[in-house]
C-alpha cells in the first residue's frame, strides 16, 4: 500500500475528533485526550485504506475527502456496501471483535485524509467514556437497518423504483418540491449499490426526463421536477 502517513500535529486530530458523531459529544478536554493517540493518513484517488483479509485492529475516520466500503462477490463482482464522507468511520468491528479481519475493501475516491485510533488506544476510552460505546451502538444500528432495507429493495422493488427511492432519501430537508440532488457517486457505484448495471442506470434515468419527472444536469446533479409526481410514479 502506498500510503502517506504521517503523525501531524495533535490540532489536525482533534478537528478529526470533533466531526464523529461517537466522539463530539464529550468535553474539549476528553476530546483533546482521544486525539493524542490518534495518527493521519493521507490517500492520493484511488489508493486503498485496506483490503479483504488484512488484520482489522484500527479504527479509521474520514477527516476529509471520501472513500467507498465494497466488497467483491465469489465470481468477483463488486457490491458497493457504501460511501464514507467526512466525519463517517469504520473498524468498529475492530473494538468489540479482537482478532477479527477485513471482510470488504476500502479505497479513496479522491485525495482523503483519514484519522486512526489503534483499539488498544480505544479501549481505555471505551471503559472511561461509556457514551461512546453507545453511540457506536447507535450508528451500527442505523448501518443496519439501511442495509436492511437495501437489500429488502433489491429483491423486492424494480430498478425505476429504486432509482426514485434514492434520488428521494437523498433530497436536503427543507428544498422544497422541486430540489436538485447531487448523487453521492458515480453512476457505476449507484448501480453496484443498486443491483443493477450502470447501462440500466443510465437507461432509466433517460426514461424518467423523458416522462419531465427530472433532468439530468453536470457534475452528478439531478433536477427533480415535482417531487410529489416522481414518488407517485413508483406507485
Amino acid at each position: 500500500m502506498e500510503q502517506n502517513q504521517c503523525c501531524h500535529h495533535q490540532h489536525g486530530h482533534t478537528e478529526c475528533i470533533r466531526i464523529v458523531p461517537i466522539f463530539n459529544h464529550l468535553e474539549d478536554s476528553q476530546m483533546d485526550l482521544i486525539a493524542e493517540s490518534a495518527k493521519t493518513l493521507h490517500l492520493q484517488k484511488g489508493e486503498m485504506l485496506f483490503r479483504a483479509g488484512e488484520e482489522d485492529d484500527t479504527l479509521y475516520i474520514i477527516n476529509s475527502g471520501k472513500a467507498r466500503i465494497y466488497r467483491l462477490s465469489d465470481s468477483g463482482k463488486e457490491q458497493l456496501v457504501r460511501i464514507l464522507n467526512p466525519g463517517d468511520f469504520t473498524g468498529e468491528v475492530a473494538i468489540f471483535q479482537p482478532g477479527s479481519v477485513h471482510e470488504n475493501y476500502a479505497e479513496a475516491l479522491q485525495n482523503t485524509s483519514i484519522c486512526l485510533i489503534k483499539r488498544e488506544d480505544l479501549l481505555k476510552y471505551l471503559v472511561e467514556y461509556p457514551q461512546i460505546p453507545l453511540k457506536i451502538l447507535s450508528e451500527v444500528t442505523i448501518r443496519l437497518k439501511d442495509s436492511e432495507k437495501q437489500t429488502t429493495q433489491v429483491a423486492i422493488e424494480n430498478v425505476e423504483s429504486r432509482i426514485i427511492s434514492f434520488l428521494a432519501e437523498n433530497v436536503e430537508k427543507g428544498s422544497g418540491n422541486s430540489p436538485t440532488v447531487t448523487l453521492p457517486m458515480s453512476k457505476k457505484d449507484l448501480a453496484s449499490y443498486l443491483g443493477t448495471t450502470p447501462e440500466t442506470i443510465s437507461r432509466k434515468f433517460t426514461t424518467l426526463e423523458e416522462l419531465g419527472l427530472i433532468k439530468q444536469l453536470p457534475k452528478k446533479k439531478i433536477k427533480i421536477m415535482d417531487l410529489d409526481q416522481l414518488l407517485l410514479h413508483t406507485e
